[in-house]
């Protein structure tokens, strides 16, 4: 795929000089390097991206259990979707709130619809029982991420201890949590080992802390590819341990590579128009959607390190109330089931539907849905609400270029 630069197309002919010639800009995409890297991460890059979107096979280890065979089955061109998973959790009479006891769903809370390697009982949703809540994840876009693990804790423990003084309701948290992966030896962007206290900021809750866990975690659970990470296959109905390919089914390099890729994806960003910034701060969606977090500056990967990333989130989770609550705690590391991580406002214009579920069709869609009974976003949407006509087009047209 062609990705980077200008397409010059020169005519070259005898006689007088050549009108010059058209000068074509390549398409807006998603899928792009960061700029700075040098040849050897660009390859990385490249093979990176090939495995990211490779389809795994019964011969590589996939299953028993699975929802997806690829990684860009749910992140395709690096942006929202296609694919989804679906969650489920024993809720009280309220509908929401999680029930103590969850007995009653002994393999989990994520549907693995798809079997292979002897396995002949999926993991589906139980839908006809009405004490069992059932939400969807879509795949978010993945665009940028590099810069979400480069920024230090601190700076979220910052924002959190920020937040908690202001008097509109909003008061997000980290989510502090533990790393659930066996050690990746040798890596320059952690120490991790298993048990180690984080604070998470990947997947919609922030329950993972970097991208070679959201890797390795996602061969797992939504592929059943065991690796050095992750090296169980998730429990099944079957009761089956192994699949088609004995062992352990890939190596580090493979989680790595895929890893290495997500954290070289640029931010694919616009000129935005200053009328919609301005109103996007009148509303105070900058409060969670915070606009750019600095990065460290001893961050091992040179091209992202030291800089103010235009990520527009805090990271923090957030109680978004009883409207969007999906009936689940203890899945997503400290996270409740009203708790949500801000999305950053990366890649919105590669997407045509909008929140963790995309229940919302439209920016104005997912906006509203932000308001409900216990919601921090209440004092934005009553701000933006009493936005001029102007303004809340001007806002709306500012998120959609992001």
């Amino acid at each position: 795929m062609v990705r980077r630069g200008l397409v010059v197309l020169v005519l070259a002919c005898g006689g007088p000089p050549p009108e010059p010639a058209p000068t074509y800009q390549l398409p807006d995409l998603s899928d792009v390097p960061l700029a700075g890297l040098d040849d050897a991460q660009l390859r990385t890059f490249d093979r990176g991206d090939e495995l990211f979107d490779l389809s795994l096979r019964d011969a590589d280890g996939l299953g028993p259990l699975y929802t997806h065979a690829a990684c860009g089955q749910c992140h395709d061109g690096a942006a929202r979707g296609p694919g989804m998973v679906q969650k489920f959790g024993v809720v009280m009479a309220d509908g929401h709130t999680p029930d103590p006891d969850q007995s009653r769903l002994p393999f989990g809370h994520t549907e693995r619809p798809l079997t292979t390697a002897g396995a002949t009982t999926p993991l589906l949703a139980p839908r006809f029982d009405p004490a069992v809540k059932i939400s969807f994840r879509v795949g978010p876009p993945v665009m940028g991420r590099g810069y979400l693990e480069a920024v230090a804790d601190q700076t979220l423990l910052d924002l959190e201890a920020a937040q908690a003084t202001r008097g509109d309701g909003i008061h997000g948290r980290a989510n502090r949590t533990t790393w659930q992966s066996e050690p990746n030896p040798g890596s320059p962007y952690h120490a991790y080992t298993k048990g180690s206290a984080v604070i998470g900021r990947f997947g919609v809750k922030a329950r993972l802390a970097t991208l070679d866990e959201v890797t390795a975690d996602a061969f797992q659970s939504d592929m059943g590819i065991t690796n050095p990470m992750r090296p169980d296959e998730p429990k099944n109905p079957d009761g089956l341990t192994d699949d088609l390919k004995p062992g352990v089914d890939v190596g580090l390099d493979s989680v790595n590579l895929r890893a290495d890729y997500l954290r070289m994806l640029a931010i694919p960003r616009r000129d935005l128009k200053p009328e919609g910034r301005a109103a996007f701060e009148k509303a105070r969606c900058d409060a969670c959607h915070v606009p750019s977090l600095p990065t460290r500056p001893d961050w091992p990967l040179a091209a992202i390190a030291g800089k103010d990333a235009a990520v527009f989130t805090d990271l923090l989770l957030h109680d978004m109330g009883t409207a969007l609550a999906d009936g689940l705690a203890g899945e997503d590391g400290s996270a409740g089931a009203r708790e949500w991580r801000t999305a950053p406002l990366i890649g919105q214009r590669f997407s045509k539907r909008f929140l963790h579920d995309s229940r919302a069709g439209s920016v104005s869609q997912a906006i509203d849905a932000h308001e409900g009974e216990g919601s921090e976003a209440n004092d934005s949407i009553s701000r933006y609400r009493a936005l001029s006509s102007t303004e809340r087009e001007a806002l709306i047209t500012f998120v959609e270029a992001l």
